[in-house]
């Protein structure tokens, strides 16, 4: 039983990263249309942003995290304004212009913090581990899952109970329609784009003190959201929150029981499964046009 429940909060933890990560891969995409092939290295450049805060500014990670919100929001909003704008009209360019986004942010990354492994230590009161029926919790591991569904919370608030969410959902339905009623989209494309990557961001804050940082540590994470959203389907929040718990707990199983490699195999093929049988996701709830 307590091993059991070890695996049951360790596979929640990793659900909760790939939730974060999926979100902002699953909004962005579900409304610009943009696969976007940097979203990695949002991650990644989220991890390095902690790093840097707690080593040269002293500034320990729950209090950096509101920065980092800060600073991706910013850069992803600059990209999708001088980058991939242009490109709407273009699905192939925009993959190839985000694919080398992430070439050029893990080459930056090489040349100003190196290309060797960094680490971010956790924050002193979430260093401690509590019993729940038994069995040994990390506190931190709550934590990340406690963010996770509180970011969830927010975006679902965002897109269903604001008007930016309207606007959002009248551009998906039918953007030339949305457009003549007076919706700016390009604002609204913006706006959706940069918290996209804030989101990424946050999930590279998160997962830093579990895992060393790297510029490479991305292309992981990318490749995990885009099973997640394509198995909860591309328009549906709560698609991707059940396809993230559904195989991050799978993960976690099958790691246990096996190993790293067999455990990533098996997702892969579990997914396929789903996808043959249900192509537009276990939760698909919209059309765009």
């Amino acid at each position: 039983m307590d091993i059991f429940l070890s695996q049951l909060f360790t596979g929640l933890s990793i659900a909760s990263i790939l939730l974060v990560v999926a979100l902002g891969l699953s909004i962005i995409y579900g409304t610009t249309g943009v696969i976007n092939l940097a979203h990695g290295e949002f991650v990644m450049l989220g991890a390095y942003m902690s790093w840097f805060l707690q080593t040269f500014l002293g500034i320990s990670l729950i209090p950096a995290i509101p920065l980092i919100l800060i600073g991706m929001f910013g850069l992803g909003w600059l990209i999708e304004r001088t980058v991939i704008r242009t490109l709407y009209s273009r699905p192939l360019d925009t993959i190839l212009a985000t694919w080398g986004i992430g070439i050029l942010a893990q080459q930056l990354i090489r040349l100003s913090a190196g290309g060797e492994l960094r680490y971010v230590e956790l924050p002193a009161a979430l260093n401690e581990s509590i019993e729940i029926m038994g069995a040994s919790v990390s506190l931190y591991r709550l934590f990340i899952l406690g963010v996770a569904l509180l970011l969830f919370a927010v975006t679902w608030f965002l897109f269903n109970k604001t008007r930016f969410g309207q606007k959002i959902r009248a551009l998906t339905q039918n953007s030339y329609m949305a457009e003549s009623f007076g919706i700016n989209k390009g604002q609204v494309y913006s706006l959706t784009f940069a918290y996209g990557a804030a989101l990424a961001g946050i999930a590279g804050a998160l997962v830093s003190p579990l895992k060393s940082v790297s510029p490479e540590m991305g292309t992981g994470y990318v490749v995990d959201a885009f099973m997640v959203v394509v198995m909860g389907g591309v328009d549906s929040l709560i698609g991707t929150v059940a396809s993230s718990f559904l195989i991050g707990q799978m993960s976690g199983v099958f790691a246990y029981l096996s190993n790293d490699t067999l455990a990533k195999a098996l997702v892969f093929l579990i997914v396929i499964v789903v996808i043959r049988v249900r192509p537009n996701g276990l939760f698909h709830s919209s059309t765009r046009s």
